[in-house]
């Protein structure tokens, strides 16, 4: 299954400006048309309970698409579940792909927070990655990857300045899961 990672982080690699889950407040509008266009191309989202709460009231549920949380607590959320569209679910990265396999997903888009994100990179489980730069620059607030024991190399595939601010966004390939990187 390919798994694409998307993520906006400012110029020091903060995704959230502080302890303020509200991205919109600082992220532009071309990030958002961005982001909200490759929504449209998947049919498996998944995100940790975090963005989840940071952005539930926000989402609007499709028959088209499946929302997968992962939590460690599935029955804080039973509430919310929608069988098909919004399903909260206790596993590993690598438990849930096999899972959606047989479900007969092919794709799926993570939209996790640092702790998520690095769950997947650790397990080698992620494909691609796009990451738009915001040129904003904020002391503290939370990062693309939690802090753990896992590595990736990279490989660019695009560049795309989104608008005259300076907003990048950048198309990477994951070519390995090594903490080394070497030239081709």
């Amino acid at each position: 299954m390919k798994v694409t990672l998307v993520m906006v982080q400012s110029l020091n690699g903060k995704i959230t400006k502080g302890t303020d889950p509200d991205i919109y407040s600082w992220t532009s509008k071309e990030d958002a048309t961005f982001f909200f266009n490759l929504l449209k191309q998947y049919s498996l989202i998944v995100m940790g309970s975090a963005t989840y709460e940071a952005v539930r009231e926000k989402i609007v549920l499709s028959h088209d698409t499946l929302r997968i949380v992962l939590t460690k607590n599935p029955e804080k959320y039973a509430q919310d579940e929608v069988a098909g569209q919004l399903e909260f679910k206790n596993l590993t990265p690598s438990s849930l792909l096999t899972m959606m396999k047989m479900r007969k997903y092919e794709s799926l888009l993570l939209v996790g927070g640092g702790t998520l994100n690095a769950s997947f990179l650790a397990e080698g489980l992620v494909d691609e990655f796009y990451l738009t730069l915001e040129p904003k620059i904020f002391g503290s607030g939370a990062e693309v990857f939690a802090q753990g024991e896992y590595g990736a190399n990279l490989r660019l595939l695009e560049v795309t300045k989104l608008n005259t601010e300076g907003t990048l966004l950048l198309r990477y390939a994951v070519v390995s899961s090594s903490d080394t990187v070497h030239d081709e």
